[in-house]
């Protein structure tokens, strides 16, 4: 319907010369949006501001939604109490579609009840009866009935404006309500406005006269950063109302954000930023109400180990300042003791050194019986949740900063919503009232309150009608805008376009965004319109309502990065740090390791063993590579321990077997379903493996996990032999288990060996050594491979060209690395450039990305 067509049209001058009159003169602005009402109150306040005034009368300007509310609420508090029906919440009117929807068996509950809310509020203000239309439209006709019976005797949003219209003349109303830049105005909109009974006029924006130019880049990335720069550059020449307009903005967001804090802060200071970003993000995804559902699922249920860290660290946790430190180390060793997922209990076994923690933690442990099987009303549960957060500490003990404390106001008003679910919802599971909290945390947009800003970042809808000294509009390509149709499922299409809705069909679509266009055209002085061209291997062509325009390029300042900020205050001195001071201690922590690092990279050694860094480790779903290794040599340590030598592989295994499986689960502490399916499958292993020893000649198990020290350099290494096996040929071998894919001989090849452990062992036994092997312990693979001093050792182990050569190449290399550990060379030298630093975890600290080009696309050999 064209909006305000039988109501006369006031000039926005003289609009704000009767709202300069104060509340005396009863006038009332109602807009389509919180957004355009602010940007109204602003303009306002510039117009006052300028007849030199510095005291006036707030203007009374607000959405025609809260318009309506506030009528109602009005009513409440007079004589029209008991004749009001009380209404409902959005909270509870989605609990209510939710019962009704999940009633007929539906899985996808939550979707359809939210779609079913949007088609009701669309038959509401399109004037459209439900019905006959197609099966989707007949199943929403009888759940509105029963939408309706639940709720015969209270009142939702979208009936409110009919139904408060017979006590309008009853209601203390405006003398003159105008209705500002409703570009469309929905039939029920309307007629309620018809029906207050009062003057109505109605009022656009001023057009203006405007530069108007369409700029292209090649990437949506370097358009975003363009018109960030475009409006650091108007706001430093004196522009006060600047706006940008993203049609991606809500689904890029923290891109956005990201990009214009760079540009308009590049050196990262603490002051405000001077824009404002226009959508909100879901009230859940802030840190204080992020804590705040981490702690009742915990308290409750498993979590995953990446929310039990954050919790551990929180600042919204008792005590958190008190033991900072503690509390950082503590999250360090959880990530060793504790799996993908975690319970109360073991986080709280965990944090026997940070006692403030532990009592936190205890205290919602002894709070979990009073709401683990029981039901509860909503109110209740929210009483209960604000217990456990009681107990928790919640939030800290340091002050909240402004957002966080409106943060923590807003998640109070979510746990309000809760409890009103009272009125139409029976008692639930614990499971069912986080679930529904932790819904209205999600589908809460809250931007915290900021002081106004010159750079408004708006999405598509939300800039028509809004005005500018400056605007420029991104995005603008043929898939983006103008807007497809998205006509809603529930409702016959048919009426959806009888009535003119927008979005029903792509005539009506094309026609609004065909005026906005234009709107934005006549928004500011300066307007830019653009779109990229490529999107990743694509071209993509700007959008038909701006190609009449030529393209131009737009003058954009560059201004310094933050890098570039940083090297531009540079004092530089610039010496060789490749060297360490010398290590003094004979012992050295770390084992063979040491040498290990040392041939993979220098650097590497002196991080891990000198400075002690290491790499967090990351909790997994089951066992890792490492938990699964040493398995499997617990696995072998039990079996050998039970069977000694050759002879005993004759006879019945299956008890031995058996043993050593159990005796390898249970050193890994493995319980239930897990530790049964190991047990069996490590009993598979050893069967199979075994096999493999049955084809060797005679010999006899010495060691196994024998604990030795090396030494090399000068130094001492601790080290751990898997086994040595005395043969009867002469000699004795020196097997290692490994249970990876990529196992060769040439592991242990100078210079630099990659894996140099069974050639250290070998030089530095005090036994006579005629064979080093791996024992590949893998299913489908099982085999020795590696090097002997004849070819009767152990079978498929080839004979070395020059055994005693090669143990001095081994020794040889072993004194180099140990010299050079030794002498503290540290130089970032990864042996093979990335492929050697692909699992190091040392890269933020070594910098060698700097080093080497981390884009260069590089096939390396494992």
């Amino acid at each position: 319907m064209s909006a305000g067509a039988e109501w006369p049209v006031i000039e926005k001058s003289a609009l704000f010369e009767r709202l300069a009159l104060g509340r005396a003169a009863g006038v009332t602005v109602v807009t389509p949006n919180k957004r355009l009402s602010q940007a109204l109150m602003l303009e306002f306040d510039a117009f006052q501001t300028g007849k030199a005034l510095s005291v006036w009368e707030a203007p009374d300007i607000l959405p025609f939604g809260a318009f309506v509310q506030r009528l109602y609420e009005d009513g409440l508090y007079a004589d029209l109490s008991a004749e009001l029906p009380m209404l409902l919440t959005p909270a509870q009117e989605e609990e209510v579609w939710k019962q009704v929807v999940g009633g007929s068996g539906l899985l996808a509950v939550e979707g359809a009840a939210a779609k079913c809310r949007d088609a009701w509020n669309l038959a509401n203000l399109w004037r459209i009866r439900p019905g006959a239309g197609n099966q989707d439209t007949e199943v929403f006709a009888r759940w509105l009935t029963h939408y309706k019976k639940k709720i015969e005797n209270d009142l939702d949003t979208p009936r409110l404006p009919d139904a408060l219209q017979r006590f309008l003349p009853e209601l203390k109303r405006p003398k003159l309500v105008v209705a500002y830049a409703f570009d469309i105005l929905p039939p029920q909109t309307k007629e309620f406005l018809d029906a207050l009974g009062t003057e109505i006029a109605f009022c656009r924006p001023d057009p203006r006269s405007a530069t108007v130019s369409r700029a292209a880049f090649d990437s949506a990335k370097h358009e975003i950063e363009a018109a960030a720069r475009w409006a650091r550059a108007r706001l430093e020449a004196g522009g006060k109302r600047i706006g940008v307009v993203i049609p991606s903005l809500q689904e890029d967001r923290k891109e956005v954000a990201r990009v214009f804090s760079r540009v308009m802060r590049p050196g990262g200071e603490k002051a405000a930023m001077p824009f404002n970003i226009s959508i909100g993000i879901p009230l859940e995804r802030y840190p204080v109400v992020a804590l705040a559902l981490s702690v009742l699922r915990v308290s409750q249920e498993e979590i995953p180990f990446e929310e039990a860290s954050r919790l551990v660290r929180s600042p919204f946790i008792g005590g958190a300042e008190t033991e900072l430190g503690a509390r950082m180390r503590l999250e360090a060793r959880l990530r060793e003791k504790l799996g993908a997922s975690v319970v109360l209990p073991k986080l709280i076994a965990a944090a026997g050194q940070t006692p403030l923690l532990r009592a936190r933690l205890e205290k919602l442990y002894a709070l979990r019986e009073t709401g683990l099987f029981s039901q509860k009303t909503p109110a209740e549960w929210a009483r209960h949740f604000s217990s456990v957060l009681e107990a928790a500490g919640f939030p800290g003990e340091r002050a909240l900063d402004s957002d966080e404390f409106q943060t923590q106001a807003k998640w109070h008003e979510a746990l309000g919503e809760l409890s009103r679910l009272d009125r139409i919802s029976k008692e639930m599971s614990f499971f069912q009232a986080f679930q529904t909290l932790r819904k209205i945390c999600a589908d809460t947009l809250f931007q915290p309150e900021t002081p106004d800003t010159p750079i408004q970042v708006l999405g598509l809808l939300e800039s028509a009608g809004v005005e500018f000294d400056h605007l420029w509009v991104t995005g603008l390509t043929d898939e983006a805008w103008p807007l497809k149709s998205s006509p809603n499922p529930f409702l016959p299409l048919a009426q959806q376009r009888k009535a003119g809705i927008p979005e029903a069909s792509a005539e009506t679509s094309l026609a609004l965004d065909r005026r906005i266009t234009d709107g934005w055209k006549q928004a500011a002085g300066e307007v830019v319109f653009s779109h990229f061209t490529k999107e990743e291997d694509r071209d993509v062509l700007p959008s038909p309502l701006i190609a009449d325009l030529p393209e131009k390029a737009v003058e954009i300042p560059a201004f310094s990065k933050l890098r570039d900020v940083i090297f531009a205050s540079r004092k530089t001195e610039t010496l060789q740090d490749r060297v360490a001071p010398a290590v003094r201690e004979k012992q050295v922590r770390g084992g063979t390791r040491v040498l290990s690092d040392q041939a993979a990279c220098p650097f590497r050694a002196f991080a891990r063993h000198r400075l002690r860094a290491e790499e967090l480790e990351e909790p997994a779903e089951g066992l890792d590579a490492s938990q699964r290794g040493k398995l499997v040599h617990e696995l072998m340590r039990s079996l050998w321990s039970v069977l000694k030598d050759s002879s005993s592989l004759a006879g019945n295994l299956e008890a031995a077997i058996e043993q050593a499986a159990a005796a390898a689960v249970k050193e890994l502490e493995l319980e239930g379903r897990l530790a049964e399916l190991e047990r069996s499958r490590m009993a598979r292993i050893a069967r199979e493996w075994l096999k493999v020893e049955k084809d060797r000649p005679d010999f006899s198990v010495l060691h196994l996990e024998e604990k030795r020290t090396l030494e090399f350099a000068g130094l001492e290494f601790d080290a751990r032999i898997d086994r040595m096996d005395k043969l009867a040929s002469g000699g004795h071998a020196i097997i290692d288990y490994k249970t990876g894919g990529n196992i060769t001989p040439r592991r242990w090849d100078p210079p630099r060996p990659d894996e140099p452990q069974l050639a250290l062992y070998a030089v530095a036994a005090k036994e006579e050594i005629s064979a080093v092997a791996f024992a590949k312990v893998r299913p489908g693979e099982m085999r020795f491979m590696g090097y002997s001093r004849d070819d009767k050792a152990i079978p498929k182990v080839q004979k070395a060209k020059a055994w005693q050569p090669l143990l001095r190449s081994w020794k040889k290399e072993a004194e180099s690395l140990g010299s050079a550990f030794a002498r503290g060379e540290a130089n970032v030298d990864p042996k093979k450039d990335l492929m050697t630093c692909r699992y190091c975890g040392l890269e933020t600290l070594c910098r060698v990305y700097e080093k080497i080009n981390v884009l260069a696309e590089e096939e390396f050999e494992e």
